[in-house]
């Protein structure tokens, strides 16, 4: 991604276009670059930005999807966002919903793929010895329904975060705490209209995931995408954008 990275305060984000917010959050392995076609479609109509998570930098008691819902928190306060469109992938969903859960005064619209707070079969809560390449690269495949689209640069970035014993330490105290706090009890006090993007051959998040999402959140629509599987706004972003601009434009 050709954007610049901006810095205020403790913060390090992404930050285009302009209109009403579009906060996009990222997941466990995720960065910005799986969100560029989203930016460059919606950067024409909102003021899009992507925090920079701290999956690596929170001591260890804050690693956990509070301490990442905490600093969304922070960071949106410093911002002085209102009126959000709030955007998760993966752990990003999970983290956008205990934000909205606390802060719903701030949400005007929620959209979610591939989220977890109700299931999820992760990386794993053991990964194998560092070194093992081939391993990470079979793992990072099976995220999409088309393994071309784990790239070399992409299957690396993996690779280099498992490789990394104290980063390895903190995607597991994550993926941990990821399982243990499951929203199904409150999800139905989510109002704010909700859309759910999921891929039809998820097998992280699967269809079942989305489907109890469906049931569980009161104001809530649920969109399909075929031959698509855990990360639809990289695997095929051009339908998505259309079903994410289609509900966007009924919440402005």
């Amino acid at each position: 991604m050709e954007y610049e990275i901006k810095h205020s305060g403790k913060f390090n984000y992404l930050e285009e276009g302009q209109g009403e917010p579009l906060v996009l959050l990222h997941g466990l392995f995720g960065a910005l670059s799986n969100f560029k076609d989203l930016v460059d479609h919606f950067k024409k109509t909102h003021r899009v930005i992507i925090p920079l998570l701290p999956l690596f930098d929170l001591s260890l008691l804050e690693t956990s999807v509070s301490g990442l819902a905490k600093f969304v928190t922070k960071f949106i306060d410093h911002h002085k966002l209102e009126n959000i469109h709030l955007l998760g992938n993966s752990l990003g969903g999970h983290v956008a919903l205990v934000y909205v859960l606390k802060h719903p005064q701030k949400v005007k619209s929620i959209t979610l793929t591939g989220s977890s707070g109700l299931f999820e079969n992760g990386m794993g809560e053991t990964y194998p010895k560092r070194g093992d390449y081939e391993y990470m690269r079979k793992k990072t495949e099976l995220t999409f329904y088309d393994p071309k689209v784990a790239t070399k640069e992409l299957v690396d970035e993996v690779y280099e975060i498992v490789n990394n014993r104290i980063k390895a330490l903190k995607i597991i105290q994550l993926a941990r705490s990821a399982i243990k706090h499951n929203l199904g009890d409150e999800l139905k006090d989510i109002k704010a209209p909700t859309c759910l993007i999921w891929g039809r051959n998820d097998t992280i998040t699967p269809p079942m995931v989305a489907e109890e999402f469906k049931i569980l959140i009161p104001n809530s629509e649920l969109h399909w995408i075929d031959k698509c599987g855990h990360a639809p706004m990289m695997e095929v972003p051009g339908e998505f954008n259309t079903i994410l601009e289609s509900f966007l434009s009924k919440h402005k």
